[in-house]
């Protein structure tokens, strides 16, 4: 928005096909906006969108979709629309409709489907987020069929209290859709009463959802937006209650994190750097009865999780920068590169190596962008889908390619690329179909796995495969494991759904034990401690196990798409503090406590361009750098190349901190 708008009341912004995001200060030229409407755009974040809105000072009514009036009592007029329109299909434009109920007292806002269909087994929600996936994660685009019944019918007509200020801008000879859904909820509160419960009234309030955003249909999407914005009176056409708010905010508790660690407050960098040097008492802060205990002031940690919580506190939006490396290995020739798989060095902070699809293997400072050691693939390897640092020599790493080969590189600290120097390889024998490989906790072996149901373990310093364990699984083997500490423990992850644990001491014959997903697993990480495993299935089923016996700890609850080729991935993140998930067909990572479950922040990744759409290969947290991951991000676009973005979190001002109170905390933590 350019200019200043003073007199601004309303503003209609339906229908926006091009309009995702927010950005921190695009409605601070609006100060007198009162009604703001949002519907059939792409927005989808709920944390940048409140973020930027709360902006809006005058803001008290806000829709992102029409919500109407289905049925006050128990019987519903559904009836008279019963009617199917033969031409849906030829209609130049799609409308989705959905039942969704207020919530009780103690009930929470959701989008119901139609009666039959489960919640994730719902298709792309946004008929204009046309996703396609590259290479193995590829998949068909279905249409979703909501068997519903639509007729014309005058807005007004249907809802005649529309809020003040919506009026003028109703269309009334748009179409409306909806399902067959006849829900009901056992505890409702009756609109006759005050705030008192009727068990024998057991009807719903019924609506119909018409052109919603895609962030209509985020988990608790009603819930946050009320909580976010306190000053709001109507949202999505429907009144905010006092009873409403009260569960809404209830139900950001639960569900939401704040600001990161359990803290409440937000304070300044510079506040925390100065209590840290004069050994000062933090600031109290209101939590939840069952505190972390990392919140108290004797913990160790407690400065630096206090300082990352200010910064991710500073703003909403991270930033978000692709790693920029060309490749300049003669004159003639400079290109970029097509990554496919990388991996953050355990040692070393500003190291990272990626594979290529071309074969290549490149060892970069991510922070300088500089290119450190570059590996040719000399027409020996193809995708590289396996990288994996060994710990006690941090100069070697082993790569495997989806054609099999296996190697094991040196890579010194300063080889001249310009010149094409790099060491000769190490060579394994071949495993076929290969996507994982990981070497164990003391450098001594690996394990390779891929598109069949054996395991092949190799001796790193004979360069012999010692060993193949056939049929691990009943189908193929997509990630494999070792433990962080212990060299003879690993973990598998199959499209059997299962995932098991096994231990080399008892010739693995047998799983010490097996937990199973619901649908087929992606992969499987242990925790940094070795406490806890880390399993992604298919569509966003994350769960994290206690890795001792397999028992469930916390089922994360992300909302599935209802694709079956959404490969999801998991890792950790500040240690095991947080959980980074994303999936191929979506464009978002989502942040959330590994100890609660409780949503922190969702990354939207932006293509370059109007119309162009990302999605999310893999990811990784930052070793070092609380709050700080990257993410292997491909283009929708079959001629464009993936690319490795760096998420960082607000970062520090050095001008605002005195010198020497930030190099003590450097030096102390």
């Amino acid at each position: 928005m350019v200019g200043k708008f003073v007199q601004m009341h309303v503003l209609n912004l339906d229908f926006s096909a091009s309009l995702t995001s927010f950005r921190e200060d695009c409605f601070a030229c609006m100060p007198n906006l009162k009604s703001l409407s949002l519907c059939e755009t792409r927005i989808a974040n709920l944390w940048t969108t409140s973020a930027a809105l709360s902006k809006l000072p005058s803001l008290v009514e806000l829709r992102f979709q029409n919500c109407l009036l289905c049925s006050d009592t128990g019987s519903s007029p559904v009836s008279s629309w019963n009617k199917v329109n033969e031409d849906m299909d030829s209609k130049s434009h799609r409308d989705i409709g959905l039942y969704i109920e207020l919530p009780s007292l103690n009930g929470e806002a959701i989008p119901y489907l139609p009666s039959g269909i489960e919640y994730e087994d719902m298709n792309d929600y946004d008929a204009n987020h046309d996703v396609r996936s590259t290479a193995e994660d590829s998949s068909d685009d279905s249409e979703f069929d909501f068997s519903g019944h639509r007729q014309d019918f005058s807005l007004m007509e249907l809802l005649p209290d529309l809020p003040r200020g919506w009026n003028q801008l109703v269309d009334q000879q748009n179409e409306i859709s909806f399902g067959t859904l006849d829900m009901q909820d056992e505890d409702q509160f009756s609109p006759g009463s005050s705030n008192s419960r009727h068990p024998s009234y057991i009807a719903s309030k019924k609506y119909i959802s018409r052109h919603p955003s895609p962030i209509c249909y985020e988990k608790h999407y009603r819930d946050y937006m009320i909580a976010s914005l306190p000053n709001l009176k109507v949202l999505d056409n429907l009144h905010i209650q006092k009873v409403d708010r009260e569960t809404a905010n209830d139900s950001f508790r639960r569900h939401f994190e704040y600001l990161p660690y359990n803290m409440n407050n937000k304070e300044s960098v510079v506040s925390i750097l100065q209590k840290r040097e004069v050994r000062a008492s933090p600031t109290r802060t209101h939590t939840s009865k069952k505190k972390f205990s990392y919140a108290s002031r004797k913990s160790q940690h407690f400065y630096s999780r206090s300082l990352s919580a200010a910064k991710v506190g500073s703003s909403t939006w991270p930033t978000l920068r692709p790693l920029s490396v060309l490749s300049s290995i003669s004159r003639d020739e400079r290109r970029s590169f097509r990554p496919r798989q990388f991996e953050y060095h355990p040692s070393e902070s500003s190291l990272m190596a990626f594979g290529t699809l071309d074969g290549e293997v490149v060892v970069v400072n991510h922070e300088s962008e500089k290119i450190v050691s570059y590996i040719p693939s000399l027409g020996a390897m193809n995708s590289v889908l396996g990288l994996c640092w060994l710990k006690k020599y941090p100069s070697k790493l082993i790569a495997g390619s989806d054609n099999g080969s296996l190697r094991l590189y040196d890579v010194q600290s300063t080889p001249t690329i310009s010149r094409g120097i790099y060491h000769t390889p190490v060579t394994f024998d071949e495993f076929d179909q290969l996507t994982s490989v990981h070497v164990n906790s003391i450098d001594e072996l690996f394990l390779a796995s891929g598109y069949s149901r054996h395991v092949a373990l190799y001796d790193i310093s004979s360069g012999r495969r010692l060993q193949v364990f056939a049929d691990m699984h009943r189908e193929h083997i997509n990630v494999i494991k070792f433990s962080n500490h212990s060299p003879s423990l690993f973990a598998t992850s199959s499209f059997d759904r299962d995932v098991k644990l096994w231990d080399l001491r008892q010739k693995p014959n047998r799983p010490c034990y097996t937990a199973s997903s619901s649908r087929g697993n992606v992969m499987v990480c242990f925790s940094p401690d070795d406490h806890y495993l880390l399993v992604s299935a298919i569509d966003n089923e994350v769960k994290q196990l206690l890795a001792v016996d397999g028992r469930l700890h916390l089922d994360f609850a992300i909302a599935s798409t209802g694709s079956s080729q959404n490969y999801t991935r998991s890792y950790y993140m500040n240690g095991r503090d947080y959980v980074i998930s994303g999936s191929c067909d979506e464009h978002v990572v989502r942040i959330c406590c590994a100890r609660t479950g409780r949503r922190l922040r969702d990354v939207s990744l932006e293509g370059k361009g109007s119309g162009t759409s990302m999605f999310v290969q893999s990811l990784r947290g930052d070793p070092f750098r609380d709050f700080n991951l990257s993410i292997l991000a491909a283009y929708i676009r079959p001629c464009s190349s993936s690319e490795i973005v760096k998420v960082t979190f607000s970062q520090i001002l050095f001008s605002e901190i005195n010198t020497n109170v930030y190099q003590s905390f450097l030096k102390d933590t």
